[in-house]
């Protein structure tokens, strides 16, 4: 007696007589990818990460700072809050088609350091400063390359180009009862203006238009019946320079300082990412103090924890100490003086690399900032004791990055200066700390170091 077939082909052996049409009509349906677990059950399958994703997930220091350099690259007209937006990844976009890469949505660390060394230069150009008006306290960017007069009086302050082609004014005035709405309202009415933009929100107001012949912004608020109004005016051939510098001034504006919005910055996250260098193949080594101040762990990664050391808060050293690792390869810190045009080398934040854990380097100059020696332009995340050699291998330093206030109310960017090697080979002696082992391949010596906070 012949046995049945196994149910499971069972299927395939009733279709042996079908005809040739009747078969073609049979579509297979698309097989499913599922991961199953190590207890059996089935994980959900990760949906596809967006350009928006990755923005998302950086700190909100680096979005604003984004905001900000494409704003003043004329990609991005918006606000410079930090709040992801479709408008901010079309932006990158086209920056990114500028400069012949292509358009992901997502700068990787080449596009960023070009991204904001054009921004600077923009900000260089027309001598972009946030300052503090004298007479109403508010918080205010001007570009003062382009401002040859000052004036000021007991309501406000004004400036303007030598020509008065470019016109700025803020402006108080006490008023019982004022609401936005009701400013926003006498402003429009104010000089016969033509408005064609108007936001009238609760704690602020944006109109812009025509103003005889000048282009004109205005931004306002009200508090405890006084009114600061921001004016911006400038003849319609200075729009390739002003657009830019209307924008950032507009988020730089903070008309009431300390009734809300604070210099602090955002707080810490609770992971953070920098560059370690690896000074002797004992395990030490180098770290940005300030990188890892807080952490209640310091992982090294592909190693584990490491312990924390010696620490100068003067020059912003610290030393870590893995211990049980293998493979490790020194830097060599040697001795003399490097060239002034340096090498960085570090880890970029793994956001700013699709995830990835890959050294790379990039070319900076380095200038007089105060106190301190800066770098230019400024590194990616992550790059925060990323280490500076010369053209011949020569070790120069350790980058440091921190974040300074640019356009928007409170928005922090990346600065960075850098600790000289010769300070650093006195810290180093100082904790009896051996870098004779070393060697001058910078990508192979430096790690990335993960700070996890509270």
């Amino acid at each position: 007696m012949m046995k049945s077939l196994p149910a499971v082909i069972l299927p395939i052996a009733l279709l042996a007589g079908a005809s040739d049409a009747a078969l073609a009509q049979v579509k297979p349906k698309p097989v499913a990818t599922v991961t199953v677990r190590p207890d059996g059950t089935i994980a959900a399958t990760p949906k596809p990460q967006t350009p928006a994703d990755t923005a998302k997930a950086m700190a909100q220091a680096e979005r604003q700072a984004i905001q900000s350099d494409l704003a003043w690259t004329s990609f991005y007209n918006g606000a410079i809050n930090g709040e992801v937006s479709e408008r901010m990844v079309t932006a990158i976009k086209a920056f990114q088609k500028d400069i012949g890469a292509k358009d992901t949505g997502v700068l990787n660390p080449q596009e960023r350091t070009a991204l904001a060394e054009a921004a600077r230069k923009l900000q260089d150009n027309v001598g972009w400063k946030i300052t503090t008006d004298m007479v109403t306290g508010a918080r205010i960017g001007l570009p003062l390359k382009l401002l040859a007069k000052t004036t000021s009086d007991a309501n406000g302050s004004k400036w303007s180009s030598a020509t008065g082609t470019i016109q700025i004014a803020l402006d108080r005035r006490k008023e019982a009862g004022a609401t936005t709405a009701s400013v926003a309202s006498t402003e429009k009415k104010a000089f016969a203006r033509k408005t064609d933009y108007s936001v009238v929100k609760p704690d602020f107001f944006v109109l812009s238009g025509m103003q005889g012949l000048k282009k004109f912004y205005i931004r306002g608020q009200t508090s405890n019946n006084e009114v600061r109004v921001l004016s911006i005016m400038y003849d319609q051939a200075t729009e390739g320079t002003m657009i830019p510098v209307t924008v950032a001034m507009s988020s730089a504006f903070n008309p009431f300082p300390g009734s809300s919005t604070t210099q602090d910055g955002p707080p810490r996250k609770k992971v953070e990412y920098s560059t370690g260098i690896v000074v002797n193949a004992n395990g030490t080594i180098l770290a940005d103090r300030q990188a890892i101040d807080g952490c209640e762990s310091v992982i090294v990664a592909g190693y584990g924890n490491a312990d924390k050391g010696a620490q100068d808060e003067t020059g912003d050293l610290a030393l870590l100490r893995l211990y049980g690792a293998s493979g490790l390869q020194a830097l060599s810190i040697g001795e003399g003086a490097a060239k002034s045009d340096v090498i960085v080398t570090g880890i970029a934040d793994p956001q700013n690399q699709g995830g990835g854990n890959v050294a790379s380097s990039m070319t900076a100059v380095t200038g007089s900032g105060g106190s301190e020696t800066v770098l230019s332009p400024s590194p990616a995340l992550g790059f925060s004791g990323a280490a500076l050699t010369d053209s011949d291998g020569k070790f120069a330093g350790v980058a440091k990055l921190r974040q300074v206030v640019i356009a928007g109310p409170g928005v922090p960017a990346n600065q960075s200066s850098f600790v000289p090697a010769a300070t650093v080979r006195d810290f180093l002696r100082a904790n009896n700390v051996t870098t004779a082992s070393g060697s001058s391949n910078a990508k192979a010596a430096v790690v990335r170091l993960i700070c996890v906070r509270k």
